[in-house]
Formats: structure tokens, C-alpha cells, sequence
């Protein structure tokens, strides 16, 4: 489990889980699903979208249909029933949400390790990954930028809490709400927007 932003490089990684559990249990279990929950991510604090008059809004994650809503964590509206709006804020979640499986794609295609299962003991595996994601980092930031900031917080963790995650509050909710009318606002939208939710449908 991973953030990655926009350079393409982790922020966080948390190793150990298995790979047949859900990604919002996975979260859920780990200890960067905990400080997220306990906002203690070090996340920036709730600022106006730009060029906005509107409430200020969360930094948030972004994540697919196997992740539970919350407050810092979007994923798309259910796929049913919506309207233009809607698809709008999925299209935006959709396009920011390649820059991470961009970093994993680039991770893997980089390192042989992972164009396989690994077979290894897993205290070797969890040195293995930590030390390829860090190898990622440095050539991210020697092909990138000269910021000599790796900027990485790896965590590891194995054991695993398989409770139901809840259904999605209202402060998740209302916050999905503020950037899908922020995305379909004069102050949020793109030109090409209304095209590309055309042509998927």
C-alpha cells in the first residue's frame, strides 16, 4: 500500500499485507489507514480551491472503487445513475489517480523483482521492496529535479484487523460533494471536460 504523488514518487509505504485481502481492509489494518484516521498524516491543512469563494476543502487522497469514502480518501461516485456532475468528478479522480499507477508501473518495469511473485522469507521481501521504493525515489529525483529530498516515510506491518470497514460518513460525502461542484464550476473546470465525459459514456 502506497502514496505516490504527482513527481511520481512515494510519499508513504506500508509493506506486509497480503495481496488477497481488499485494498480498504489493507488500509484499514495499516498503520498509515490509522494515522490517516487519526489525522496524523501531516496532511496540509483544509485551504479555498483556487480561484474559489467556496468552503476551504481537505487535502485528499485519491482512490478507486476499493476504498471506503472518508473525509482525506476520494473515490468515484457509484457508477449508476449519474449525471454529468458526477461523471465530471470520476473523469477528475480518474486523471489524478494515473500519477500513482504511473509510479508503480515505472517501479515495476525498473526493477525485475516484481515481474513475478516474490520467493523469498518476508522479513527479506519487506527489505527488499523498502530498498527497491527507495531506489525508485533516487533515480525519480536524479532523472527529475536536483531536490535531494527523498521525502519517504516506509512503515511495515503484518498483521491484519478483518473487520468490515463502515459505510462512508457524512463528512466523506460532503466533502466528494465540494470538489464535484468545484470541478464543474467556471473557477474548476477544463475546457476538454465536458468532451471526454461524452465520450465514455
Amino acid at each position: 500500500m502506497a502514496l505516490a504523488g504527482s513527481d511520481y514518487k512515494f510519499v508513504i509505504v506500508d509493506i506486509g499485507a497480503y495481496g488477497s485481502t481488499s485494498d480498504s481492509r489493507i488500509l484499514s489494518a495499516s498503520r498509515m489507514g490509522e494515522r490517516l484516521r487519526q489525522n496524523q498524516l501531516a496532511l496540509p491543512e483544509p485551504s479555498r480551491l483556487p480561484g474559489s469563494a467556496g468552503p476551504p476543502a481537505p487535502f485528499v487522497i485519491v482512490a478507486d472503487e476499493g476504498f471506503a469514502l472518508s473525509p482525506h480518501l476520494m473515490r468515484p461516485f457509484p457508477r449508476r445513475d449519474l449525471d454529468d456532475r458526477k461523471r465530471i468528478f470520476n473523469y477528475r479522480l480518474t486523471r489524478a489517480r494515473r500519477y500513482v499507477e504511473c509510479a508503480f508501473g515505472i517501479l515495476s518495469s525498473k526493477w525485475r523483482v516484481f515481474q513475478s511473485s516474490i520467493q523469498m522469507k518476508p522479513d527479506n521481501f519487506t527489505l527488499v521492496i523498502q530498498a527497491c521504493v527507495m531506489l525508485h525515489n533516487f533515480t525519480r529525483i536524479h532523472n527529475a529535479s536536483t531536490d535531494a529530498d527523498l521525502g519517504l516515510n516506509m512503515t511495515s506491518s503484518v498483521s491484519l484487523d478483518l473487520s468490515r470497514p463502515g459505510q462512508p460518513g457524512t463528512a466523506g460525502l460532503a466533502v466528494r460533494e465540494i470538489f464535484a461542484d468545484y470541478f464543474s464550476s467556471p473557477e474548476g473546470a477544463l475546457s476538454w471536460q465536458m468532451d471526454a465525459i461524452r465520450g465514455s459514456r
